[in-house]
C-alpha cells in the first residue's frame, strides 16, 4: 500500500468504533478526511459531531452532519483523529494542520480517543516531526525565545490558527519525557497549547501497514 492507502484503510476501519446515538468527536487532517467520507457512506445514525476545525465541520456538514459547538454537551463517547507521530507508549506529536488546541480540548472530553494513522506516522521516540505550539500573536518572540533556551528550533509558521493565534514549530528535538516536556511547555506565559498528546494519550491506534490495518489498545486503556 502506499501512504494514501494506508490512511484510507485505517480510517475505514475507524468507522466501527463508532457509538450509533451517540455524538462523535471528528479531529482534523488527510487521514480525517478519509474517515469523513468513510463515515457518510456507512449509514450509521449519528445524532451530530463535533470538530476540532473549520475544515472537518465543513467537510461534515456536505455530508449531512449536524455540527454543535463544545459547550453544548458535556462529554463525548468516541473521538477520531490523526496524528503526525506517535510512539510505543501512545503519545501523540499533533498539530501539523493546525488545530492542536480544538484537538486537545476534543481529546479532553472523550472516553475514548482512536487514533488513525499510516505507518510512517509510528516512531521509537517523538520529535522527528517538528513539534508545534500555538502561541498567542503578541507572544512569538518572547515564547520563541524560551524554547531556544530548552534547546529547541522554533520556526514561525505562515499560518493563522482558527483561533487567530500563531504557530511555532520547534525543530530538533528528541522528546525523552513527553508528559513533563508538555507540562514544562505548557506553562510558558502565551503558549496557548504545545502538540504533545501525553497527559491525554490516545486509547486505540489503527496504523495502515503494507500488510494491511494493526490495531493497537493501551494497556491502561
Amino acid at each position: 500500500m502506499n501512504q494514501n492507502e494506508q490512511k484510507k484503510a485505517a480510517a475505514e476501519r475507524a468507522v466501527a468504533y463508532v457509538e450509533e446515538g451517540q455524538v462523535l468527536g471528528v479531529g482534523t487532517g488527510s487521514t480525517v478526511d478519509f474517515f469523513i467520507d468513510a463515515l457518510a457512506g456507512a449509514g450509521l445514525r449519528i445524532p451530530a459531531c463535533v470538530s476540532s476545525s473549520e475544515r472537518s465541520s465543513k467537510r461534515l456538514q456536505e455530508r449531512g452532519f449536524r455540527i454543535l459547538d463544545p459547550n453544548e454537551i458535556d462529554g463525548i463517547g468516541v473521538y477520531i483523529d490523526g496524528a503526525d507521530e506517535i510512539d510505543p507508549g501512545f503519545n501523540m506529536i499533533k498539530g501539523g494542520g493546525g488545530a492542536l488546541t480544538r484537538e486537545k480540548i476534543l481529546a479532553s472530553m472523550a472516553k475514548k480517543y482512536v487514533c488513525i494513522a499510516d505507518g510512517s506516522k509510528a516512531v521509537r521516540i517523538l520529535g522527528r516531526f517538528p513539534l508545534p505550539v500555538e502561541v498567542i500573536p503578541m507572544a512569538v518572540h518572547a515564547v520563541a525565545r524560551r524554547l531556544e533556551a530548552m534547546g529547541g528550533r522554533p520556526v514561525l509558521r505562515d499560518f493563522t490558527t482558527d483561533n487567530g493565534c500563531k504557530i511555532l514549530d520547534v525543530h530538533g528535538l528528541s522528546i525523552q519525557d513527553p508528559v513533563g516536556l508538555e507540562r514544562e511547555m505548557n506553562q510558558i506565559p502565551g503558549v496557548v497549547t504545545v502538540g504533545l498528546f501525553a497527559q491525554r494519550k490516545a486509547d486505540v491506534l489503527l496504523l495502515g501497514t503494507d500488510e494491511g490495518v494493526v490495531e493497537s489498545t493501551r494497556a491502561s486503556a
